[in-house]
């Protein structure tokens, strides 16, 4: 327990430091681009007293460090823009203020994120039981017909894009059948029965999609781990066919599944892009998108990190996982 614990406490110490690598990186990136913020605040006509009134309310006067270190301290003690009865109060944590939309970004961030969530943790938990299932059974069914299909399952998952499958099926159960809604998103809290039927061919399009890697990959892991001694010795031993699959097979075959499951649900929760604008919904992939088309940098950038955190955050539980999985990780 103490190896896993110091394991756990030197992960949470490189995450740290990763998060402000990169948030430094992504600050310097964005706001090195040619469009200006105040400018695109200004408006028109903007005379050059007005643009330096703007680039004063935004703090875009002071030096990048100055700036940068402004907004990581705005993520922990909020920030103020602006002085007087015109000032704008960003709350903690905030990550920028978007002045097109004259909202936080974090507010913006909250509002959509339940799309993306609904989205992500859905379709994950599809795409996990189908890679799973199809690749054990394709493993132990190895060169018969159930393992030809499911590898070619595999194959056209991963020679599908994502937005074309999206598309068909709109196509084929939203118009030519008229079996599933077409866009939009219902909350949760409305209606449990109208959110999930919303979500139903997004979550399929995007299980198909990932699902094709699982299948590949634990029919893969699963053909070797039977090979090994341990599982020869349970099988002398006595143990039935399933005990030996379901506790000594699986066991080994968890690890890169859990690898490669956290990292994918990580990216995805920073936002399913290509399925949110295909089925119309609000998440966080369609608002990074019409954020950069209105050059919102700030919103670019809050969304941009956050994202990044999510996945950094995904890779920490990852490790974590594999250290209570595999002991030995936690000495590495």
């Amino acid at each position: 327990m103490p190896d896993l614990l110091w394991f756990v406490l030197r992960r949470l110490f490189a995450t740290v430091l990763v998060m402000l690598a990169l948030s430094l990186a992504v600050y310097l990136i964005f706001y090195a681009l040619p469009a200006d913020p105040a400018r695109l605040a200004c408006g028109k006509p903007c005379t050059p007293d007005r643009l330096e009134q703007a680039r004063h309310f935004m703090q875009l006067d002071q030096s990048v460090i100055q700036q940068y270190l402004a907004f990581l301290k705005g993520i922990f003690a909020g920030r103020t823009f602006g002085e007087g009865a015109a000032a704008v109060q960003c709350n903690a944590p905030c990550f920028g203020y978007s002045f097109p939309l004259a909202r936080p970004v974090t507010t913006l961030i909250v509002d959509r994120l339940p799309v993306t969530l609904s989205i992500a943790i859905g379709a994950a938990v599809l795409w996990l039981l189908l890679g799973v299932t199809l690749g054990v059974g394709a493993a132990l069914k190895r060169g018969k017909l159930f393992d030809r299909l499911a590898v070619g399952f595999a194959l056209i998952g991963i020679a599908t894009p994502s937005f074309l499958l999206g598309l068909l099926a709109i196509l084929v159960f939203g118009f030519w059948l008229n079996m599933v809604p077409v866009n939009g998103y219902v909350p949760l809290t409305e209606s449990p029965v109208d959110w999930a039927w919303h979500l139903i061919t997004p979550w399929l399009v995007l299980a198909t999609i990932q699902a094709a890697a699982y299948i590949r990959l634990t029919r893969a892991q699963m053909l070797e781990e039977m090979n090994l001694d341990h599982i020869t010795t349970a099988r002398a031993k006595g143990a039935g066919e399933r005990r030996v699959v379901a506790v000594h097979g699986l066991r080994g075959v968890l690890v890169p599944i859990v690898t490669i499951f956290g990292l994918d649900l990580g990216a995805l929760l920073g936002g399913a892009i290509l399925t949110e604008k295909v089925f119309s919904m609000q998440g966080l992939g369609e608002l990074l998108i019409s954020a950069v088309g209105q050059l919102d940098v700030a919103v670019v950038v809050g969304v941009t990190l956050f994202s990044a955190f999510l996945v950094i955050l995904a890779n920490l539980v990852v490790d974590v996982v594999h250290g209570v999985l595999d002991p030995r990780v936690g000495h590495a």
